[in-house]
């Protein structure tokens, strides 16, 4: 399993912490060899994705977008390509304050829950199945250590 880190606002998030939680997270739902791609944004880059994938023109927490579902099947010794999670920093900030939790709470949050919607889940659409996951997994993780620079 492997994360990419690409940190497009220089916010110090520490790629091993990242990887940490989605590898926690990928674990708790029996997923091996895969990579995952993670973007940390502004919140005008976040607003043009919302708007081009979403058609809601405001920026949001975080988005996923997944390349490979579980029937792609790569060649031997090469890893799935699960996709990307992007999150926009600036709402994680605002998110962490007005809900009185550290930056890295909000952070593992915002993983687990980006990870979980790459594997498939919706919870627009289920009856509650993915947020209870989220709240299952992040309860068993240690948040991410992190001040934004």
């Amino acid at each position: 399993m492997s994360v990419e880190l690409d940190d497009r606002v220089g916010s110090g998030v520490p790629a091993g912490e990242a990887e940490r939680v989605v590898s926690a997270t990928l674990a708790a739902e029996g997923i091996a060899d895969v990579e995952v791609g993670l973007v940390l944004l502004d919140a005008p880059s976040m607003q043009d994705l919302n708007r081009v994938h979403r058609a809601l023109d405001e920026a949001t927490d975080v988005l996923s977008f997944p390349i490979d579902d579980a029937d792609d099947v790569p060649l031997p010794g090469v890893p799935r390509l699960l996709g990307d999670v992007a999150i926009c920093v600036p709402v994680l900030l605002a998110q962490a304050a007005e809900q009185d939790v550290l930056p890295g709470d909000e952070l593992t949050d915002l993983l687990v829950h980006g990870v979980l919607h790459l594997l498939g889940y919706d919870h627009e659409t289920d009856q509650g199945e993915m947020l209870a996951r989220q709240d299952a997994i992040v309860d068993g993780l240690v948040t991410i250590v992190w001040q934004p620079a």
